[in-house]
Parts: structure tokens; sequence; C-alpha cells
């Protein structure tokens, strides 16, 4: 894959820390902001934008970081589209965009060997996705870093106007 985009909630100098984790682990990525000021913990607007922007980038690794939930129970997934992959938390985010894209199969990340040694409970941006991401852009199999799985959180970002009066 030749570009790794970012999707987050998380200010620009904090993405910087995203950044240096994927290029520790592949000094060739060429990675792309989309935005890094989401309106705090807004996924609907995250996952709007991400819907948005990612088909300009159709061979990509997206990684979406708008996560009220880091730190809880919730899944860390990947989905698997046609061209391109998106990697990021279940809440949501992610899929708008990734049907747009030929979503194919998610999988649940578990192999801790893809993610920085010391995770914290508060920045899976920087200690699971972006070295995730960073690992797929390296040529590594999905289906080594995780395992298929069917359910997953989905949000619809369809509008619909008010009725007339």
């Amino acid at each position: 894959m030749k570009f790794i985009t970012l999707t987050t909630d998380i200010g620009w100098k904090y993405a910087s820390q995203m950044k240096g984790v994927i290029l520790s682990i592949n000094k060739d990525a060429k990675i792309v902001d989309i935005a890094h000021d989401i309106s705090p913990q807004n996924i609907r607007e995250g996952a709007f934008i991400l819907s948005q922007v990612a088909p300009y980038f159709p061979q990509a690794i997206h990684v979406g970081v708008v996560d009220p939930g880091v730190g809880t129970e919730r899944k860390a997934i990947i989905v698997e589209c046609k061209e391109s992959f998106f990697v990021g938390p279940d809440n949501g985010l992610l899929i708008p965009a990734a049907k747009k894209m030929g979503m194919r199969a998610v999988y649940e990340i578990m192999e801790k060997k893809y993610m920085r040694e010391e995770i914290s409970s508060t920045f899976h941006g920087r200690d699971i996705f972006a070295p995730v991401a960073a690992h797929l852009s390296l040529g590594i199999k999905v289906s080594m870093i995780g395992k298929k799985i069917h359910e997953y959180k989905e949000i619809c970002l369809l509008y619909t106007s008010p009725s007339p009066r």
C-alpha cells in the first residue's frame, strides 16, 4: 500500500506520535493527514469525513481514531476492502467509508506482536492502530494480525430532512 491516512480527534500535536510509530516500523511509509480536529468524541463527524475523503485514496490504509470507548472492552478492528484497509475502534467510525470502498471482511486485532509493547489505556491510536497500519503497509497479511468476525458496530450517515409542516 502506498499511503497511510490518519483521521482523528486527538489534535495535531498528538498525531505526530502516531506518525513516529508508523515511521519507526516502515521508514518508507507515506502518511497523509486527513484531519486531527474532528470534534472530540464525535464518531458520526469522523465517519462522515472519512467516508468523503477515503475514496480519493483507493489503495491506502486508513487509520481512524475517534474513540470515546478507549480503555473499555470495545474491540480494535481492521476492515478489509477491495483495495484498502481501515484500522480503528469498533464503534462504527470505519464502516460507512469501508462500505463505499468495497468492504469484504472485518477482523478483530488480536496479535500483540503487531502492537507496541506497552499499550496505554488512553492512546490506542499510537499503541495499537498506528503500528498495525504500519505492519499492513509492509505487506503483513491481515489474517496474521487478527481473526475474522461477523459482529461489529455500524452507524448510518443518511440524512433525512425534517418533515414539512
